[in-house]
């Protein structure tokens, strides 16, 4: 059996920040990530991938938000249906344009994929996902006094809106991704975090006003799956500490007590880093063995332990 690995690819990776989220923008983004992609699949590993989508879907609310005098509004949970959908075609288009180009014969597949949360999760009383654009804190204020909507400022980037954020507990499609799998086709899935839904006492399911995080959601999956590793993309190489500072250290590997001290300490920002390392810890704790946070550029000297940034037990 091949190994797997599934690849979680950042929101902010295909539709960067100061960017108007046109299609062709993101189509030229997805473009660039390819490439180190295909480098894996070339050395005949099984590649999953996942991906994020909070600036499509803060972007797809607020389109179906100011429509909705003329065509009926659209609920958050549709609302990532269709970003996970539009963004799945992307990318598989883009897989299948450079496949063509190396000679690779592969079939490719995004499975639109739901996530169980549970109903009584604190997160629906305690938003705290940022989504769709920025903006500065007078556009902010005004926005929330005008619609009752909340927002954050975001790693020192502007505000955004933010909405619930529950845990993921299951990958409703799981078994047809692993079919998908054992056929030996690219899977994208899991997209934006998964669609959020809630199993009813008769054991069907019901979307609800939310969205998952997608590297906690990526973290499950891969849990799930078996995946042999699992990496988390982001926009720098390497974990550090004293981010930023004349004292920071690039991090080739960290203990979980370690990080879990060094966030106690404030090293890592909750609109950036946090949620990155969470999502490695709750992986490991699942059952997963490799976990690395890295850059889409290095992954190849990342799964070669020379770059990038292991978590370990």
């Amino acid at each position: 059996m091949k190994e797997k690995i599934v690849l979680a690819i950042g929101g902010n990776a295909i539709l960067k920040e100061g960017q108007k989220g046109s299609i062709e923008e993101q189509k030229e983004n997805i473009n660039d990530s390819c490439d180190a992609i295909l480098d894996l699949m070339e050395k005949d590993y099984t590649l999953i991938i996942t991906h994020g989508n909070g600036p499509q879907v803060g972007n797809t609310l607020i389109k179906t938000e100011l429509a909705a005098s003329v065509v009926p509004k659209y609920p958050l949970d549709v609302c990532n249906a269709e970003t996970q959908g539009n963004i799945g075609y992307l990318i598989q288009q883009a897989f299948y344009n450079k496949m063509k180009d190396k000679g690779i014969k592969k079939d490719i597949a995004t499975v639109v994929t739901q996530v169980v949360v549970d109903k009584e999760d604190s997160a629906f009383n305690n938003p705290t996902k940022p989504i769709g654009p920025f903006y500065t804190k007078e556009e902010a204020d005004k926005q929330a006094a005008e619609k009752n909507i909340s927002f954050v400022e975001d790693s020192g980037r502007g505000y955004r809106r933010i909405v619930p954020s529950p845990m993921p507990k299951k990958i409703v499609e799981k078994n047809t991704i692993e079919a998908l799998i054992e056929k030996d086709m690219l899977v994208i899935t899991a997209g934006g975090g998964g669609i959020p839904v809630v199993e009813e006492e008769n054991g069907k399911l019901q979307g609800v006003e939310a969205v998952i995080d997608k590297d906690f959601a990526s973290a499950l999956l891969a849990a799930e799956i078996k995946a042999d590793y699992f990496f988390i993309l982001t926009g720098v190489e390497q974990v550090a500490i004293n981010f930023g500072k004349p004292n920071q250290e690039n991090l080739l590997e960290l203990k979980i007590e370690d990080a879990l001290r060094y966030m106690e300490e404030g090293q890592f920002p909750k609109g950036s880093m946090s949620p990155k390392i969470h999502a490695a810890i709750y992986f490991l704790k699942k059952g997963g063995k490799n976990v690395i946070i890295t850059s889409i550029d290095k992954l190849e000297q990342a799964l070669k332990g020379q770059t990038g940034t292991r978590l370990i037990l």
